[in-house]
C-alpha cells in the first residue's frame, strides 16, 4: 500500500501573497495528518518565496509522521536542515526565477558533490532522497552518491500532449522505478500529479510514495482540506501489490 505525503507550499504561497499570518501551513499539515495524510513536504527556498524559516521549526514540532524538507544542495540549507532535523530531505534543483521546480537533479555531473551533501545530511541521521528525471542514468548515480530514495519527477509525464507520449513517459517512469527498488532504494513519485493522472501510476508497484502537493490545496479550495486530502490518499492506497522481486538489492 502507498504513502502520501502532503505538500503544503502553496498554502504559504496565498499567505504571502497579503504578508500575512494566514492561512498557516502548519495548520494545512495538522488537517492532512487528521485526514491520513503519511508524511508532510514543505520546500525551503533559497528566496522564501512561500515556505518561511519559522514555518520549518514549527512543523518540526507538530508533524507526527515523516517531515520531508526539499531543499537546494547549499551550504545554507545543509546547516538548517542540520539544526531542524527533519526525517528526510529531498535534494532538488532551484532556479530563482522558476515558477516550481522544473526538473530533476543532475546527479551524474556532480557526483562527488552530491555524495558529500548527502554524507553531511545522513551524518546528522536524516535520510536522503534525491529528486531526479525518470533516466536510467541519472538513478545510477544516485543509487552511487549514496541516496536512500529516489523522488521520480512526474511532470514531464503529467503534462505530456497526447496519449503515445503519456505513455511513452509512463513506460520510463515505470523502467525507473524498477532499477532503483532492485537496487535498494526506496522509491516516491511526485510533481503535476492529480486524481486524474495518477490513477497509472499506481499500477507501478516500486513507487511507493507519492509527494503531492498543488492539486490537493487547489481542490481544498472547493472541498475542504481534510476531504482533499482523504480523496487523494483512497485513490493511492489502492496501489498494485509488490512485484515479485527479480534479484536481491545489488551495488551497480
Amino acid at each position: 500500500m502507498a504513502r502520501l505525503s502532503v505538500n503544503v507550499d502553496h498554502v504559504a504561497t496565498l499567505r504571502q501573497a497579503r504578508g500575512i499570518d494566514e492561512p498557516d501551513p502548519v495548520w494545512a499539515a495538522v488537517l492532512a495528518e487528521k485526514a491520513g495524510a503519511d508524511g508532510i513536504i514543505v520546500h525551503l527556498r533559497e528566496d522564501r518565496r512561500h515556505i518561511q524559516d519559522r514555518d520549518l521549526r514549527v512543523l518540526r514540532q507538530v508533524v507526527k509522521g515523516a517531515l520531508n524538507m526539499e531543499m537546494a544542495a547549499t551550504e545554507e540549507m545543509i546547516g538548517i536542515a542540520a539544526e531542524v532535523g527533519p526525517q528526510i530531505c529531498t535534494l532538488v534543483p532551484e532556479r530563482r526565477q522558476e515558477l516550481t521546480t522544473e526538473g530533476g537533479l543532475e546527479v551524474k555531473g556532480n557526483l562527488d558533490y552530491m555524495r558529500d551533501v548527502i554524507a553531511q545530511l545522513n551524518q546528522a541521521d536524516i535520510e536522503v532522497s534525491l529528486f531526479i528525471d525518470p533516466h536510467p542514468e541519472q538513478v545510477k548515480a544516485a543509487h552511487m552518491a549514496g541516496a536512500q530514495v529516489v523522488e521520480l519527477h512526474t511532470g514531464a509525464y503529467a503534462n505530456a500532449a497526447g496519449e503515445a507520449a503519456r505513455l511513452k513517459l509512463l513506460s520510463a517512469l515505470e523502467d525507473a522505478a524498477r532499477l532503483a527498488a532492485r537496487v535498494g532504494m526506496r522509491v516516491a513519485a511526485g510533481h503535476g500529479l492529480n486524481l486524474r493522472n495518477v490513477a497509472p501510476l499506481l499500477k507501478i508497484p516500486e513507487i511507493v510514495e507519492y509527494s503531492i502537493g498543488h492539486s490537493i490545496v487547489a481542490r481544498a479550495l472547493f472541498v475542504g482540506f481534510e476531504s482533499a486530502v482523504a480523496e487523494m490518499l483512497a485513490l493511492v492506497r489502492q496501489s498494485a501489490p509488490p512485484r515479485q522481486p527479480e534479484s536481491p538489492a545489488r551495488r551497480l
